[in-house]
């Protein structure tokens, strides 16, 4: 079994533990039957795969952010054609990111519309949230990147001024959406957290 399959196969295992188990705390019926009555399998694998997606992001992310500081530091040079160059970079990394972005949202709502227990929907609900935010997030980090790309270089230096005024705007903007992703995929843990712990009693 290769890694990938490994990680995939420990995911949907410890979904399958924690909801399944906590189902059959409120019911007396056969583990059996309860495991395989509704579709917490297949929601697990589609979150599983939706993992593979944000696990390319972060990689993205972290180039993001080697860019950002680049960018940031030929902004203080007035370094006008690296700005320019560093700023459609990371416009197109940004893209790659929300399009994966999105197909994770898109799995992690089809896993939430299946037939499962009820904290493990509340968890994909939250999760799901979390990964909007997220998305964001990014879309002001994007439009910043544009806005130097598109007037970085211009003749004009109010308008200069007015994009790095934009930029600092747009940067505060996400970092703030971002603490709201990240508060409310704390709460989606917890209450796994919490799911389990209902399942062991």
């Amino acid at each position: 079994m290769n890694k990938v399959s490994f990680k995939i196969t420990l995911i949907v295992l410890t979904f399958l533990f924690i909801f399944s188990a906590c189902k059959k705390s409120d019911n007396s019926d056969d583990f059996d039957t309860l495991f395989f009555s509704d579709d917490t399998t297949a929601a697990a694998e589609l979150v599983a795969d939706a993992n593979e997606d944000l696990n390319k992001i972060k990689i993205m992310y972290k180039r993001n952010e080697v860019q950002l500081e680049e960018l940031k530091a030929a902004m203080g040079d007035r370094d006008i054609e690296k700005v320019k160059k560093i700023a459609d970079e990371l416009v197109y990394v940004i893209n790659d990111g929300m399009a994966l972005g999105e197909k994770a949202v898109e799995k992690i709502n089809r896993a939430e519309q299946m037939n499962i227990n009820a904290d493990f929907k509340e968890y994909l609900s939250l999760k799901e949230e979390s990964l909007q935010k997220q998305l964001e997030a990014f879309e002001n980090r994007r439009q910043a990147a544009l806005l130097l790309r598109d007037v970085f270089g211009t003749a004009n230096p109010a308008a200069i001024e007015k994009a790095k005024l934009g930029f600092k705007e747009k940067e505060e903007k996400f970092m703030k959406t971002l603490e709201t992703s990240r508060e409310i995929n704390k709460k989606a843990n917890e209450l796994a957290k919490e799911s389990a712990k209902k399942g062991k009693e």
